[in-house]
């Protein structure tokens, strides 16, 4: 059997509760993986949240309101923590995926009875566990500066989950495109890092020019910073209803093409 058949098409039937396993272990494996060194994982991301914190809010909490009644501070604090968790969830499926190509580790997962779903489900949840810890550090970390109100927590759960999925999904392909670490290095220097900075996380868009408010709504980043943030002040630059239609529709997008990319076994069999 060609190492990659596990993955370009399901196995032969197996025992009730066997392919289960198989994605529970997947899952394990990649929680396990950056939950070992999560001083660098969890904890530094964490201290860099904080200090942009610093350096910004003492900088501008004085010159800038977003929000009517909100401080810069409070502002900010949702922001940061989305944008970390954002960033974070990426960077888990995409290192751990190019790691695995390159140490050729990767050919006992495709060996193993697991589905393409179930890869691309343990990869991706791996990665939605790790930006949630980072964002909920960041936030608990920062929070006390200026405690911001859950007007709508519902708001912020449910663009927590879908962002940190999104992040993770997109992690994945560049995971499987990459076949070399600064190739990746590129996905995250100059496609994630610059539509994360630009998604409003330090401004709110309504400060912009009009040429730079309509590049602003291109961008899906920002209706995931936007939509969080409306969790927490109700107040956002678009509604939160079209920032989860186009959060929603963006994560279809690029879970099809990330499935299709498996299934095919694209840049993963050797």
């Amino acid at each position: 059997m060609n190492s990659a058949d596990s993955i370009a098409a399901p196995p032969a039937p197996l025992p009730a509760g066997g392919l289960a396993v198989g994605f529970r272990t997947l899952l394990y494996k990649e929680v396990l993986r950056f939950w070992k060194v999560s001083f660098q994982t969890i904890a530094a991301p964490v201290l860099t949240g904080v200090l942009y914190l610093l350096v910004f809010g003492h900088v501008l909490q004085e010159h800038v309101e977003a929000f009517p009644g909100v401080s810069y501070i409070a502002f900010l604090i949702p922001g940061l923590a989305m944008m970390s968790l954002l960033q974070n969830a990426f960077a888990n499926s995409s290192s751990s995926l190019i790691q695995s190509k390159i140490t050729g580790n990767l050919v006992f997962v495709l060996l193993a009875p697991i589905t393409t779903m179930e890869f691309f489900a343990a990869y991706v949840l791996g990665a939605v566990v790790r930006g949630i810890a980072v964002g909920v550090g960041v936030f608990a970390a920062t929070a006390w500066f200026a405690p911001p109100p859950f007007a709508a927590p519902l708001w912020i759960a449910v663009f927590a989950l879908l962002g940190a999925a999104l992040a993770g999904v997109l992690g994945l392909i560049a995971g499987i495109v990459s076949e070399k670490f600064d190739q990746l290095a590129a996905f995250q220097n100059f496609i994630v890092m610059p539509a994360t900075f630009l998604a409003g996380v330090f401004y709110s868009v309504h400060g912009l020019p009009p040429l730079w408010q309509a590049v602003s709504h291109l961008n899906p980043f920002f209706y995931m910073v936007d939509g969080f943030r409306y969790g927490f002040f109700a107040q956002s630059d678009a509604s939160p209803w079209l920032s989860l239609a186009v959060v929603l529709a963006t994560l279809a997008a690029v879970t099809a093409l990330a499935l299709a990319m498996l299934a095919r076994g694209y840049k993963i069999r050797s």
